[in-house]
């Protein structure tokens, strides 16, 4: 089963194409500044990126037409539950209106859907950021108005929950099992009978903060700041999303460069990686109590799980709840082939959106 997997960034789009479970080639396509601003919308530089993807097959002497489906990254689409969806017509539209916002995710299913019908093959999108399996009562923040919402890792999440169900000889519906994706943001989630029935925003509201974002942060305070006439709406947001975390506290995103920091002597870096471990420490702990303490197993997943050092202080802080099991790094397009292997397999029904 040959399928090509879409995933566009911001600056970049990365493919993949797989046979079966087993990457052939990959690659990541750079988009320059001057290039992704010579477009209005995102949605324009449709065209922009399915030309370079194209070249880049032929580039490769691979034959587009071997292709049985093709799998595009899931955008901002109204809340849904967890799975694999064909693109129809509906879906498609809320990608291109951008339904929870415009985003460069939401070219993947653009771009998964008119490929896939130049060549006759199907199109999905698997498990995207707005997967939403939220008990009821993980729904009230305190404001009616503002009720917490499900935005977070879902892809990297459930394809590690499942990994590991799958490694133990086990369903994964019958684990109970806490997933912390440590990246540019984080997402720590209670997952029950195969569903993230809690889980801390990882974009723009609750949780430890990340590299790039400010999580949780004193509301009373925020509003001061946002009526304090000194900075603008696009402004107090970049400082919760972008600007937040690693980056205001040290100017960097990037955890090696905080650890060097710290190794080096600079007591301030030291002390913000230790406030950053103690958040997502505290976020597991949250999730314990979600599961009623009965735990399976804690999976520590994401790009900052490569530091044995990081993975030594949560053991030393939450290892007492369950054990730990590591999957560092986020094999995005691994993940959204198999989400689309199980169901061309037969494994799984397709979703329905």
């Amino acid at each position: 089963m040959k399928s090509l997997i879409i995933n566009p960034g911001s600056t970049s789009t990365k493919i993949g194409v797989f046979e079966d479970e087993n990457l052939l080639f990959e690659e990541t396509l750079r988009h320059t500044t001057e290039e992704i601003s010579s477009y209005a919308t995102i949605v324009d530089q449709k065209d922009f990126r399915k030309n370079i993807i194209i070249a880049l097959l032929k580039e490769k002497n691979f034959d587009i037409k071997t292709l049985d489906v093709v799998v595009g990254r899931g955008g901002m689409l109204k809340p849904i539950p967890s799975g694999t969806y064909a693109v129809t017509d509906d879906l498609l539209h809320d990608l291109v209106i951008g339904k929870q916002g415009p985003h460069a995710s939401n070219l993947g299913g653009i771009l998964a859907r008119e490929i896939g019908d130049e060549i006759g093959v199907p199109s999905y999108i698997v498990d995207p950021v707005v997967v939403d399996e939220l008990q009821t009562v993980a729904r009230y923040s305190g404001v009616p108005e503002l009720p917490r919402t499900s935005v977070f890792h879902a892809l990297n999440q459930k394809a590690v929950a499942k990994r590991y169900a799958k490694e133990i000889g086990k369903a994964y519906e019958s684990l109970r099992l806490i997933v912390v994706h440590m990246g540019g943001g984080v997402s720590v989630g209670a997952h029950i009978d195969g569903k993230v029935v809690d889980v801390f925003n990882a974009l723009d509201g609750d949780g430890a903060f990340s590299p790039e974002r400010a999580g949780a942060v004193p509301s009373g305070a925020l509003i001061k700041m946002c009526f304090s006439g000194q900075y603008t709406e696009k402004e107090v947001y970049g400082k919760i999303v972008g600007k937040g975390g690693f980056n205001a506290y040290l100017g960097t995103n990037d955890m090696r460069n905080v650890t060097k920091m710290a190794n080096e002597g600079d007591a301030h870096a030291a002390e913000v990686k230790e406030a950053f471990l103690y958040q997502v420490a505290k976020d597991i702990g949250s999730m314990a109590c979600v599961l009623q303490g009965k735990v399976d197993q804690i999976i520590v997943t994401g790009g900052i799980a490569y530091g044995e050092d990081v993975i030594a202080n949560l053991k030393e802080k939450a290892g007492w709840i369950a054990p730990f099991t590591v999957y560092p790094g986020e094999d995005e397009l691994l993940a959204l082939a198999q989400g689309a292997l199980r169901v061309m397999n037969g494994e799984e029904k397709a979703m329905v959106y």
